[in-house]
């Protein structure tokens, strides 16, 4: 059975993984049937957002236990993901990604990426394995690689900063999958577009099998 490594950036889409994303995520893994494990960095959160009003929040929380809401607990710390142990990784969007993952969100060409994201991804990509990212998250991999092609579906802001990085950014409409065959990287847009669930689960899915199809 394959097996992918999913990385969450906490729980919710304002300041953490985007939870339409993460779960049909996993329900695309399922139906492919393949296994997943979630994962996620130990960290405290960028900041806290009240999703009923949009507002930051005084109040603190941590990635891996946010996280844990949508793994139903079964989540582990990034810093023990090893690729031998898995045959692809793939990270669901939301503003956590850009603002946990990696800090695009606030330093936008000056961002750096989480430690153990990068270390994941860079030793994900030296094993050979595929790696799916959606909606803002590839800007992460456009931080880490150069001369790839990605796609956040039409966003001039994150296609600027992309193509600055030295990639070739791709305009995609929903369910439309990017891949970069030699680097195996592959991108969909998901919310960066203005979508229904039901095409949110046609990006997911389509990300996840054509992942599969390499594994």
């Amino acid at each position: 059975m394959k097996t992918f490594a999913v990385v969450l950036a906490g729980c919710g889409v304002y300041d953490g993984a985007e939870i339409h994303e993460a779960v049909l995520t996993l329900l695309a893994i399922d139906k492919q049937g393949a296994a997943y494990q979630c994962f996620a960095p130990d960290m405290q959160q960028a900041h806290v957002i009240n999703h009923l009003k949009g507002e930051e929040s005084p109040e603190t929380r941590n990635v891996l236990a946010e996280s844990a809401r949508i793994a139903r607990g079964n989540i582990k710390p990034l810093s023990e993901y090893n690729p031998a142990t898995f045959d692809g990784l793939i990270i669901p969007g939301g503003f956590g990604a850009a603002k946990n993952l990696c800090d695009w969100a606030f330093k936008g060409d000056d961002c750096t990426v989480n430690p153990d994201v990068e270390k994941a991804i860079q030793s994900t990509f030296q094993a050979g394995k595929p790696i799916g990212a959606m909606c803002i998250a590839p800007v992460i991999l456009a931080k880490l690689f150069s001369g790839t092609n990605l796609t956040t579906g039409q966003d001039p802001a994150s296609a600027g900063f992309i193509e600055k990085m030295g990639n070739n950014y791709t305009h995609t409409s929903h369910g439309e999958v990017v891949i970069d065959n030699e680097k195996r990287l592959f991108t969909t847009p998901c919310y960066m577009l203005d979508a229904r669930i039901s095409e949110i689960a046609d990006g997911t899915e389509n990300i996840v099998r054509e992942m599969f199809k390499v594994m």
